[in-house]
Order: structure tokens, then sequence, then C-alpha cells
């Protein structure tokens, strides 16, 4: 299975992976710092484009990551039980298990499968800005002379505090560790992994941080004298 999935020695290989239609396209090319419409880059669309796993591999030469967008799991043609060996994610150095609207069955089962393999992972939740946008319409629908930042931001608190407790509540009901859920916004990291400093973000930064640290604990990149990274470059 490695050497299908082109595994090289010195690099790490991450697997993005979730229900279809959760972004994991998106995702991955936020990872290279590319746009979806850049040449290049992986397909999106309303619909699930990735029909087998593909292989995206770092633009900058120097940083030792290579990205794998994987089908939606929860289809039809690929079962939930049969989606992590299917698919080969044992031979991952890491996988994201990304979501969009509901932490599902699915995603437990990737996560319990990870476990039995010793593989480390990261839970993310998708499209952050389009939820926030949701719960701060409603808050305006029933109070329209309030004051639109503060609705934005306890929005953006809400969603936060909803999307914790929900997580931390399936992997208890699953009998799973407790872990981190990130959220982010595609767009958003993007912008980070180009070393520019957007205004609005979640856990984009500690996403970005916490992979490279990951890397490091493996010692594929350096370390600096502050323990990050000191080798990744900016895109």
């Amino acid at each position: 299975m490695k050497s299908r999935r082109q595994y090289q020695e010195g690099l790490m290989h991450f697997a993005v992976a979730g229900i279809a239609g959760s972004g994991k396209s998106s995702l991955v090319n936020a990872f290279c710092g590319v746009r979806n419409k850049d040449r290049g880059a992986a397909p999106t669309g309303v619909v699930e484009t990735t029909a087998t796993v593909t292989r995206y591999p770092d633009p900058h030469p120097k940083n030792p990551f290579v990205w794998y967008d994987i089908p939606g799991a929860g289809t039809c043609t690929v079962p939930d039980e049969e989606y992590f060996t299917e698919q080969g994610l044992y031979i991952f150095d890491a996988i994201v298990v990304l979501f969009d609207n509901r932490f599902t069955a699915t995603d437990l089962a990737i996560l319990r499968s990870c476990a039995h393999f010793d593989v480390p992972t990261y839970i993310v939740r998708s499209k952050s800005k389009y939820h926030i946008d949701d719960i701060t319409d409603e808050g305006l629908e029933q109070d329209e002379d309030a004051d639109e930042a503060d609705v934005r931001e306890a929005a953006r608190q809400q969603y936060i505090e909803q999307t914790r407790e929900s997580v931390a509540g399936n992997l208890e009901m699953a009998g799973l560790e407790q872990q981190r859920v990130y959220m982010v916004e595609s767009a958003i990291l993007r912008q980070v992994v180009q070393g520019k400093h957007p205004k609005e973000y979640i856990d984009e930064w500690d996403l970005l941080r916490d992979i490279l640290e990951e890397a490091c604990s493996r010692r594929i990149i350096g370390v600096d004298s502050e323990g990050q990274g000191g080798d990744v470059v900016a895109h």
C-alpha cells in the first residue's frame, strides 16, 4: 500500500478524511497554500469530487509534507466498515478527520480505527465562517435593533462552545479518548499558511502549529530556539 500511495521516507504524509461534502479538497488546498481555482489545486464542488486517493506534495520543495485527498466516507461506494482499510489510511503519519455540520458515526469509526493502528489524528470542523454567519443571521432576525458586531461575537462564541460540547459528548459515548477539535475556515487557513495575518480566525494558527510540532517530534523538520518548526517555508 505504501508504494501505491507513493510514500517516501523523510516526508510527513497527511490524509484528509471524512464524509462526502465536508470540504476535504478545500482544506487540502489551504494546507498547500493554494486557492481552489489555482492550477494543480484539488478539484472542489458541491458534490463529492474525489473518486480516488489523490496525492498533493507541498508546492514549496523545502516543506516536507505530502497531503492526500481521500474519497468521502459514508457513501454507497465506500461503506464505513471498509473505509479505513480500503483507503489504506493505516499507512499515514497522521490523519485529519474533517466534518462540517455534524460529528457523525462515520467520523467516530475513522477515529476508532486510527486508535487501533496508533495513527495520530486531528479533528477539524470546516466552513466555520458559514456556520457563524448562519447563527448571526438568526440572532439579527430575533432582534433587529441589536448591534451586528455584538451579535456576531456572540454567534462566534456559541459556535465554538457548541462544537466543543458536541465533539466531547460523541467521543465520550463512543468510548474514545478526549481530544481537541479545531474550528477553521479554509480561506483563513490558506492565508496563515502563506504567512499572512488574517484578522478573523479561530483555530487556524493552532492547527498549523500543532502539525508542525508533530513533524518536529518525528524529526522531519528542524526546531528553532523557541521550539517552533524552523525550516518550514511560507508560500
